[in-house]
């Protein structure tokens, strides 16, 4: 487990940034999904860090959260030849897991060419497999401060 705080939006975005560059360095995971597990309350800025995450993958959309059409799809650079697409998927409006099986979560889950960030993941926990990258973002007494928490993925940050 790897605790960060962040004392600033900057901060938060700049740490999603530096993740992903950990994430493409790391040769334990390739040739395999990686899955990421987003958690935290409201305004928490779970969308920040995948905005900086996504940066750091070199895509340069501007990133908003996936509430409404629940699955994003991005295409990563050619410089990268591990991975082709990340999907940012937002769990917060589904009811039942069922209904989340209906998007072809699978499909997604089963391409070693895909990587996989999902808000809200505690609906769909049951559906994750054993080697998610889990990511808690909470608010502390500071307003503007957030601690960040990594399971079952260890980085070195700048």
């Amino acid at each position: 487990m790897k605790i960060l705080k962040s004392y600033s939006f900057k901060q938060t975005k700049q740490i999603g940034f530096e993740f992903a560059k950990q994430i493409l360095k790391n040769k334990n995971i390739k040739n395999k999904p990686i899955v990421i597990a987003l958690y935290g309350q409201l305004g928490a800025g779970k969308t920040l860090f995948v905005s900086g995450f996504l940066k750091g993958l070199g895509i340069k959309k501007r990133t908003t959260s996936p509430t409404f059409v629940l699955i994003k799809k991005f295409k990563i650079s050619k410089k990268n030849l591990n991975y082709n697409y990340v999907y940012h998927i937002d769990a917060y409006r589904i009811k039942n897991i069922n209904e989340f099986l209906n998007l072809d979560f699978y499909e997604l889950l089963l391409n070693p060419k895909n990587i996989l960030i999902i808000e809200w993941p505690e609906k769909i926990e049951k559906l994750l497999p054993k080697n998610t990258i889990k990511i808690k973002i909470q608010h502390t007494k500071n307003e503007n401060e957030r601690k960040i928490i990594f399971q079952n993925f260890s980085f070195k940050i700048k």
